[in-house]
């Protein structure tokens, strides 16, 4: 009979948790792709937009595309495409789904873990729910998280199978979810790491340092996949030239500004305000105050959880999961140039929201009312969760609320007044378009692409001297850019100047070879040179 009561507890747990996901995340489904990053994922990429096809799926598993080897996220992507062609609310209804499942997965896998209904049902009520994790379920570009997320739990499950059913098939099943995690998002590489920490609690695997020397072992082959993960990773993101930013970072402000993220990301849990698609990378003007005060309450936090490690290991497990999954995103080898990202928070939030369920348990185990304070905090908390999360889903609508938003947060944010210069020259709002390029380039006078892009509004416009300064400002930057050559050859050739465009042309077309907008325009230019008689 208690069987029976649990399993319909759990039911209506699953359904409760559901309906919330529902609520707080249901605007997606009217929401437009968005101008940052949706275009290379998804509508401008044209093996995504065809769907699943024999050429499609080579790609997918080929190709360093937008910085990253992840094919299943790829091959998820043209899934959506073959079921709903463009509809953008469709495939954000993916995402939410998605979440959705993992919400429920999350639940189950904690409950069967610990034998504890309502903590698990609070660390899964408050991932379904929190603010912080809406970039990852309203962003369609970040289908990655959540598909990595879902293989990830899936791994979990299989692995609790495997302790209870210990065979080479259950442990290749375990192999088998953590590379397809692995191909959804290589974030996960930490894990075989938190698997050792579930090993140390809830599972009890550790009975003294003979069995925690066999549980690493067992895992060897999983950090064996990790590694290799984790160099494709590196080699790929190198060669795309996504980590260039990282290097005009010195490492001492890298990792200063890593323990700043640590805290920043519990600040934004506990009080989650001023959220934004991107928190600029402050290099070396972060101040010192912040590094000394994010040092303190780290090694405070962690000496506490060491020191009562033996008596309430769920401490020790939720906050080393938190550190150790935030490790591959946290700044250490920089990728682009945000400082901390809302989307880095989707599994490592989970290791406090572990210690913040079972330490209220544990607190008011004796109060004589505990289950009706508990159920109301937690109802309260989660119900505030609820409505920030509605109100911060808004902001994803489209581009244009996306960038306002943003920029709401930090006006000192280049990439975004780019973005919005970009998205307003799309709109044929030239005049603003450049007022935010302009504002880009006042935050950061050698970004390239905001050079780039003003040259393109003052060709549009006829300010032609205006826009072939502004493309070789960008080109002393960074002379192997095809499309700032191919522009300035046709803003030169405007000008009737055929020689210098045929030459920049001819440097497009080294770089990217086979460009048949370039070709043509070399022709016409060529074609122009020879009727005036301009030859050399």
């Amino acid at each position: 009979m208690n069987q029976s009561r649990d399993k319909q507890c759990v039911f209506w747990i699953c359904i409760v948790l559901a309906i919330a996901s529902i609520i707080a995340f249901e605007q997606v489904r009217q929401f437009e792709f968005v101008s940052y990053d949706d275009g290379d994922y998804v509508t401008k990429n044209p093996y995504v937009r065809v769907g699943l096809t024999n050429k499609s799926i080579t790609w997918a598993f080929t190709a360093a595309h937008a910085s990253n080897w992840h094919p299943m996220t790829w091959l998820s992507h043209m899934l959506d495409c073959n079921l709903f062609g463009l509809k953008s609310g469709l495939h954000h209804l993916t995402n939410l789904l998605l979440h959705i499942a993992n919400t429920l997965l999350l639940f189950v896998i904690l409950k069967r873990m610990t034998g504890a209904v309502w903590p698990s049902a609070f660390v899964a009520a408050a991932f379904a729910l929190h603010p912080l994790h809406v970039e990852s379920v309203a962003w369609v570009s970040e289908r990655k998280d959540v598909l990595s997320m879902f293989f990830c739990l899936l791994t979990m499950n299989a692995y609790i199978q495997y302790i209870k059913h210990p065979d080479s098939r259950g442990y290749l099943n375990v192999v088998l979810f953590f590379v397809l995690a692995l191909m959804a998002k290589p974030m996960v590489v930490t894990l075989p790491f938190v698997l050792l920490l579930l090993d140390y609690w809830p599972l009890g695997r550790f009975e003294n340092m003979a069995t925690f020397y066999q549980r690493v072992r067992e895992k060897i082959p999983l950090f064996i996949l990790a590694g290799a993960s984790c160099a494709i990773t590196f080699f790929v993101q190198q060669s795309s030239g996504v980590m260039e930013f990282g290097k005009g970072v010195a490492l001492n402000w890298r990792i200063a500004n890593a323990f700043v993220a640590y805290t920043g990301y519990i600040g934004k849990m506990f009080y989650p305000v001023r959220l934004a698609v991107l928190y600029p990378h402050p290099e070396n003007t972060l101040p010192m105050w912040q590094l000394i005060v994010s040092l303190v309450i780290l090694v405070a936090i962690s000496a506490a959880v060491i020191y009562t490690s033996r008596k309430r290991k769920y401490l020790a497990v939720g906050w080393f999961w938190y550190l150790g999954t935030l490790v591959p995103v946290i700044g250490l080898v920089q990728v682009g140039p945000q400082a901390m990202a809302d989307r880095y928070t989707y599994i490592p939030l989970i290791g406090i929201f572990i210690m913040i369920a079972w330490g209220a348990a544990e607190l008011f185990a004796k109060w004589r009312y505990r289950k009706i304070i508990l159920g109301t905090i937690a109802t309260l908390l989660l119900v505030s969760m609820l409505i920030c999360t509605r109100m911060q889903v808004r902001y994803w609508r489209n581009s244009s609320n996306l960038f306002e938003r943003a920029l709401e947060v930090n006006q000192n944010n280049p990439i975004i007044h780019n973005n919005m210069g970009v998205l307003l020259i799309s709109q044929d709002k030239l005049d603003m378009a450049a007022n935010h390029l302009q504002r880009a380039l006042q935050a950061k006078p050698d970004y390239i692409n905001a050079h780039y892009n003003l040259g393109n509004v003052f060709q549009l416009q006829g300010k032609l001297d205006d826009a072939i300064s502004h493309y070789r400002r960008a080109l002393k930057i960074y002379p192997e850019n095809a499309d700032v050559h191919n522009n300035l050859g046709s803003a030169l050739q405007s000008q009737e100047r055929f020689d210098e465009a045929i030459s920049h042309y001819i440097q497009s077309l080294r770089i990217r070879p086979g460009d048949h907008r370039v070709e043509s325009n070399l022709d016409m230019a060529m074609s122009l040179r020879n009727k005036s008689g301009k030859q050399k």
